[in-house]
């Protein structure tokens, strides 16, 4: 795996009508665009963006084009919702929406975005409460309670279409109608949730020294695809857009799955959602995600999260359709510590697939024939 380093991209300003009228700030969507996060960051919110761009030379042996993940597991808290906590956040705090000290956020989540917003509260002296359900990691519950934050559970689903979703942002509001100075950041809908995205499309322009031409992601509260697809077709760039949804999502289609794995998919479209900015979208199971994250791990040494097993599996289906020489930038949501006793726990896999392993396992066989040789075989 290698880092990229490549001269600096700068992007013009764009000017859009459409976008809110406020003064431009460091967390403003409206403002020029965004190169970096700002330099007054202290403690954890430093170390907020800037995460690594890696080549992959052994996903797809053979392959006729390069590929490049952008690590967002090095985040402070573990993943991509780092950004969108730490932008929505420091605007809130900034404009007075809530009060550091005597202010509490509250916000749902199925994982991430919870850690997030549990270390941007603890580094902004916020309290913090996170509405989860019975498919969040507990391993992230975890976490979010040793940075201090309370976390509540709903324990039925949504009577008409069975999903927690619709019951959790529920629950949020009543939160924030009974608790004094509550704010609720509202990933689904916030423009600064997208806005974060177009620094993570900039920093990988920055980095490859030019636009990839492919830029694979995955899509739940539509921030990402929002703030990146926006950034690229603001300056025309030449990167065609691949959105990674789960079969159990209802973003663009009826589900047609249940979803075990959180993190990527959603029970609803979000507000944030706007259509134009994904050239195609590709529906993953459950399974091939885990699939690509056993894979990742066995071929690239990468411990990565569930949506990350998505967009290896994304790539790997349209492979066959993307031209000689080029270049694929795969957006990597989130560490693989966290699914220990699920993905990459056979007998959890066993108990939920059957048995699936040989479809990775056989391939740790075929490395350790070709220990001598330069490249892998392809399986």
């Amino acid at each position: 795996m290698n880092s990229v380093s490549q001269p600096r991209y700068r992007p013009a300003p764009v000017a859009r009508a459409d976008q809110e009228a406020i003064p431009p700030d460091a967390t403003d969507p409206s403002g020029p665009a965004p190169t970096a996060y700002g330099a007054d960051r202290t403690g954890a919110l430093s170390a907020v963006g800037g995460t690594p761009l890696v080549e992959l030379t052994r996903l797809l042996p053979g392959a006729r084009f390069r590929v490049w993940a952008k690590l967002e597991s090095v985040s402070p808290g573990g993943s991509i919702k780092d950004r969108s906590a730490y932008t929505m956040l420091s605007h809130a705090v900034a404009t007075g929406a809530v009060v550091p000290g005597t202010g509490t956020v509250v916000e749902s989540s199925s994982g991430n975005l919870g850690v997030g917003m549990a270390q941007m509260c603890r580094a902004m002296d916020l309290r913090f409460i996170c509405v989860v359900d019975p498919r969040t990691n507990p391993q992230n519950i975890a976490i979010m309670r040793a940075l201090g934050a309370e976390v509540h559970t709903v324990d039925e689903g949504d009577p008409v279409t069975g999903e927690f979703q619709p019951v959790r942002i529920a629950r949020v509001r009543e939160l924030v109608a009974t608790v004094p100075g509550a704010y609720w950041p509202n990933q689904y809908a916030n423009p600064r949730n997208a806005w974060a995205h177009r620094i993570t499309m900039t920093e990988i322009v920055e980095d490859l020294g030019q636009a990839p031409d492919y830029l694979f992601c995955t899509i739940s509260s539509s921030g990402t695809l929002r703030g990146c697809g926006d950034l690229i077709r603001d300056h025309r760039l030449p990167t065609r857009v691949i959105t990674v949804d789960a079969e159990g999502s209802a973003i663009f289609r009826p589900p047609t799955a249940r979803r075990l794995i959180p993190g990527h998919g959603a029970a609803v479209r979000p507000p944030l959602y706007r259509g134009g900015l994904a050239d195609e979208v590709v529906h993953v199971s459950d399974l091939d995600s885990l699939v690509g994250c056993r894979r990742l791990a066995l071929r690239e040494g990468l411990l990565l999260g569930g949506s990350s097993g998505a967009v290896a599996t994304a790539l790997e289906r349209l492979s066959g359709r993307i031209p000689d020489g080029s270049s694929c930038v795969l957006l990597m949501p989130d560490r693989g510590e966290r699914y220990l006793n699920t993905i990459y726990d056979d007998g959890w896999v066993k108990a939920q697939f059957g048995e699936v392993t040989h479809l990775w396992k056989d391939e740790v066989a075929d490395v350790a024939d070709t220990s001598e040789m330069t490249e892998v075989a392809p399986c």
